[in-house]
């Protein structure tokens, strides 16, 4: 497959999300913050295994500049152990509720991959559903079409034999972007899955050809915050791995990134504060 690249700078400007009747403008780029209620993510300061510890880190990210918080109960860092569904609730409910009865106007995506879970959460009000699975659950597509919600639809394949792996992921989202029409899904996110089905190098190849993906006519989230695209390359741990993090969010946002999911919001806001005031000028 032959790529043009958008050299298009006022690509921001094109999208925005409904979130239940409130529309988030894309025109600047947004900052999702990173709350995990489980006892094993890879990076453990973002741990919050209580639902109190979920409060207190959700008001330093809104305090910070986060636009949407991105609640998560089932780690899905290589490795890490399934667990049921009933336990996931159990994790996630208590969660979302103080979450809205504490901070009413946030905005709060789902980080699952299971219909049920989703079911569980809507009558406290979800925003959007970040899905790593790529869409292996059709059950979950119907809901989200039912109730409008926005959807991030990530890059993830099993024992994937890439040809050339950006021209692949490209027609991976060509795919399953007609499987989310049959849903009629209208708000789509795209998710280039870094650190899911990728090598180190392919990361990297991935996100030196952001900008070939604006072809889909779609907003960009940008998932890298410490992850081991980052801590392995510069040979340190995730705890060390802010700087470099910090270095690729200003190159995905230089190459038309519309969401950042991160650890540290305050580090990732200063960074979209910076591109804009360049852009301004």
């Amino acid at each position: 497959m032959n790529f043009s690249v958008v050299q298009d700078s006022t690509f921001h400007h094109k999208f925005s999300l409904n979130c239940r009747g409130k529309i988030i403008p894309l025109s600047t780029p947004v900052v999702m913050g990173i709350i995990n209620c489980t006892p094993d993510s890879f990076h453990s300061d973002s741990r919050a295994q209580t639902t109190d510890a979920a409060l207190v880190m959700a008001e330093r990210h809104l305090a910070e500049g986060a636009t949407l918080l991105d609640i998560g109960a089932c780690s899905t860092r290589p490795g890490a152990p399934a667990i049921s569904i009933n336990e996931e609730i159990a994790r996630i409910v208590p969660v979302v509720k103080a979450l809205r009865q504490n901070f009413p106007n946030a905005l709060l995506s789902i980080d699952t991959f299971q219909s049920e879970v989703v079911a569980a959460l809507l009558p406290f009000g979800v925003d959007m559903i970040n899905d790593v699975s790529a869409a292996a659950d059709e059950k979950l597509l119907a809901l989200i079409s039912r109730q409008n919600i926005p959807y991030v639809l990530m890059h993830n394949q099993d024992q994937p034999n890439y040809n050339n792996i950006n021209a692949d992921i490209y027609q991976f989202f060509l795919h399953k972007m007609d499987v989310l029409k049959k849903y009629d899904i209208k708000d789509v996110v795209i998710d280039l899955g870094f650190g899911f089905a990728k090598d180190l190098a392919q990361n990297y190849q991935v996100l030196s050809a952001l900008p070939f993906y604006s072809n889909l006519h779609l907003p960009i989230l940008i998932g890298v915050s410490r992850k081991s695209m980052v801590y392995k390359l510069l040979d340190v741990s995730p705890a060390d791995a802010l700087n470099g993090s910090t270095a690729i969010h200003a190159m995905a946002l230089l190459q038309g990134a519309n969401i950042l999911r991160v650890h540290d919001v305050k580090e990732a806001k200063q960074v979209v504060d910076i591109f804009m005031q360049s852009k301004a000028l």
